[in-house]
């Protein structure tokens, strides 16, 4: 039998049963006092789109909070070239979009040039 997910002590249910301050209470600090403040006007926009089911949803929030009216569904976030699809999943509640959207990537050098090496030194620019 598989383990039932739990988030400080509560099920996925009773999360997504939550209003939005009883929920911000379950979390640590930084996201609790986020959410306190209030969203931002693009973040209560994204929220509305979420609510209405489009199919297609991309955003540059990078700093939205994950809430659990995400959970299962797949945002588009902008890394600062593309849109990376990410699928929302019940583990990533708490923590920030930007997060699962890498701005960098790893280095991928090609062969070293004329003059990079002793050996290649003496060769002819041809």
């Amino acid at each position: 039998m598989a383990k039932e997910w739990h988030y400080r002590g509560k099920t996925l249910q009773e999360i997504q049963a939550m209003s939005l301050p009883e929920f911000a209470k379950l979390l640590k600090a930084r996201p609790r006092r986020v959410l306190k403040h209030g969203l931002t006007e693009q973040e209560k926009i994204f929220l509305k789109n979420l609510e209405h089911g489009e199919k297609d949803l991309k955003t540059h929030c990078r700093d939205l909070i994950v809430l659990p009216v995400m959970i299962g569904k797949t945002i588009r976030i902008h890394n600062g070239k593309e849109f990376v699809p990410v699928i929302i999943d019940q583990d990533m509640i708490g923590h920030r979009l930007g997060e699962f959207a890498m701005t960098r990537r790893k280095v991928q050098h090609s062969a070293p040039g004329i003059g990079a090496t002793k050996s290649s030194a003496s060769l002819s620019v041809r």
